[in-house]
């Protein structure tokens, strides 16, 4: 306002009207800042709360104080610390999987946004929307090798679908509301790195966009595509429907299809969750971890129907059969396996196009082989969940049975990459309303805890169960005090067998003698204790219900130390030649090198029940 207006206008007004304006007048100079500009951490986490964000996670650092400061005054968002900024993207993940809506975090400069990238990697290949902040040196320091310099803009362009340097104040916050968009409408990380100077610089303020909300949209085939897609399942004679996490949503017209198709229905590690219950025409998961029913229902059928699926292991595909996939994501047909048709579509609008055209089958003969496949397998898995009291170690199935039965029916589980994910995947029972977490594409370890972090913050009336192994709770241990600090009452359930149990098994199969794979543990339940938690060590099976049900009602954090059997086989659905030789060549080099009391003990373990 001129100043020569301000002081006239300021004349004929009322007293009141006077003070009003000095007032505004006032606030337009405050500290030299015009009321049309707002520093760039102002506008950034006005536009994260405009997009419904109200927690991020992460790390603080100098190179965060503008943020930081912002998130203070507002009110309105709440800063989530831990102890590993890995931790800050696994949470951020697991919540953004659980919602479907976008979750943020955050890291420093250098080594702080860098530890981000590997939670990145693994919420950028589940398709999860999550916004990552890299702050970055003093923007007038980039490219002199400054204390800390690196270069977030080009490390994070593989873990991303955005990933973009704000350099000028008027980037924002454009280049902010693309990001949020990108990682809503692909489901995937986007990525702003801001250097500290620059969050802290006025900036040219406006009010941010229409808030950009979570979207589904639906994509049908077109009519030709829907018509061939059931001439082909109209021919076959025997057909086997392989369901991902592309099913979610769609689980009632799934089972309408497999009903006039009389098809069993295999489960990719990820569509458990969505396909499994209430569904009579399950036959189990197929992959290394899964079940032979399900492996050979797949390479039994004429007919082969992949639904929502990126499965990844080319070896359990049919090699004749004809095949079929229907993909939200073009670029995910063909890639694993060769296509006798291909089809774009959501799995659940494509399926209500298809019900009508597709002619209900008579002969059942192909379900009920692997149905029937399918409960002998689960009755023999049943039979190696037992817990005889004071048999030693205790079966690390027993203890996954258990904590299936004692769990809340809409409880949420997080399982650690390797046999805890095997355990989780064969004796965690889905009921349309718990749900499972995991490192599944990506295949990171140590991702359990922190999910379950994440997960917590999402639902805190819901019950959290983690499936850890010893390795992945040591290999991130410092968050155990995050969930004292937050008071989150997530439950850790350790499968403790003193080794990286997965990798010696794969390496036993290659015929390796082990090396590496031994854990020396510290006292985990002194050092949760320490941490403020409820902690019990089991060793007896007799133990372990009171143990799971008083951590279970322990109103706070707790976890079980359950010290399961080492050597516990977890066998492939198909043993391959080469696998049986490897277990063989193990055996004898195992004897030759003086460790002949393994091969004993592995053979009384697995075999003496």
């Amino acid at each position: 306002m001129d100043l020569e207006l301000f002081a006239t206008t300021r004349a004929s007004l009322s007293d009141e009207s006077q003070a009003a304006a000095v007032e505004y007048r006032n606030l337009q100079t405050q500290e030299g800042k015009s009321m049309t500009e707002k520093t760039v951490a102002e506008i950034f986490i006005e536009t994260l709360i405009a997009a419904g964000v109200t927690r991020i996670y992460g790390v603080v650092g100098d190179s965060l104080n503008g943020i930081l400061e912002e998130v203070r005054r507002s009110k309105k968002i709440e800063w989530i610390g831990v102890r590993h900024e890995e931790t800050a993207a696994f949470a951020a993940g697991a919540q953004a999987h659980l919602t479907g809506e976008l979750a943020v975090c955050a890291g420093s400069c250098g080594p702080g946004n860098m530890h981000l990238i590997n939670g990145l990697y693994d919420c950028h290949r589940s398709r999860v929307p999550v916004l990552a902040l890299a702050a970055q040196i003093p923007s007038e320091e980039i490219g002199s090798n400054y204390f800390q310099e690196t270069h977030p803009d080009q490390l994070f362009r593989d873990c991303s679908d955005y990933c973009e340097l704000i350099s000028q104040t008027t980037q924002m916050p454009r280049v902010l509301e693309i990001a949020i968009q990108t990682a809503l409408t692909k489901k995937g990380v986007a990525v702003v790195a801001i250097p500290g100077d620059i969050a802290l610089k006025q900036a040219t303020y406006r009010k941010p966009s229409a808030s950009v909300r979570p979207c589904h949209p639906v994509v049908s085939p077109a009519d030709d595509e829907l018509n061939s897609l059931a001439t082909l399942l109209n021919q076959g004679k025997t057909v086997t429907i392989l369901g991902g996490a592309g099913c979610a949503g769609a689980h009632a017209e799934l089972m309408q299809l497999a009903g006039k198709l009389k098809s069993p229905i295999v489960s990719a590690l990820r569509g458990k969750e969505h396909i499994e219950y209430d569904n009579p025409y399950d036959v189990g998961l197929t992959g290394l971890i899964g079940f032979s029913s399900g492996y050979h229902a797949i390479m039994g059928a004429d007919t082969l129907l992949m639904l929502g699926t990126d499965f990844p292991y080319s070896q359990f595909y049919p090699e004749k059969s004809t095949v079929i996939q229907v993909d939200l994501r073009g670029e995910n047909l063909g890639r694993r396996t060769r296509l006798d048709l291909g089809v774009i579509g959501d799995v659940k609008a494509t399926l209500r196009g298809l019900l009508p055209l597709v002619t209900e089958k008579e002969d059942d003969a192909h379900l009920k082989r692997f149905v029937s496949h399918y409960q002998d397998v689960r009755k023999g898995l049943d039979e190696l969940a037992e817990g005889h009291p004071g048999r030693l170690p205790m079966h690390p199935q027993y203890v996954a049975k258990v904590v299936n039965e004692l769990a809340a029916d809409d409880a949420i589980f997080s399982c650690d990459v390797g046999t805890p994910t095997i355990w989780a995947a064969r004796y965690l029972t889905m009921n349309g309303k718990r749900r499972l977490l995991g490192s599944f594409n990506h295949g990171s370890m140590a991702n359990a805890m922190p999910q379950a972090i994440g997960a917590q913050l999402a639902y805190p009336g819901r019950q959290v169960v983690t499936f850890s192994g010893d390795g992945g709770l040591s290999m991130m241990l410092g968050d155990l005090l995050s969930l004292h600090q937050h008071k989150l009452p997530v439950k850790i359930v350790v499968f403790s067998n003193s080794a990286l149990a997965f990798v010696e098994l794969e390496m036993l199969a290659a015929g390796i003698l082990g090396k590496g794979t031994e854990l020396v543990n510290p006292d985990f339940v002194g050092l949760a204790r320490s941490a403020g938690m409820f902690a019990v060590k089991v060793e007896d099976p007799a133990d372990l219900k009171p143990a799971v049900t008083e951590a279970f009602r322990h109103d706070g954090p707790a976890l079980v130390d359950a010290v399961v059997n080492r050597s516990e086989l977890s066998m492939p659905p198909t043993i391959k030649l080469n696998q049986a030789v490897g277990f063989n060549l193990w055996a004898l080099k195992a004897v030759l090198n003086g460790r002949g009391d393994e091969v004993i003990d592995l053979a009384v373990r697995n075999l003496v029940r």
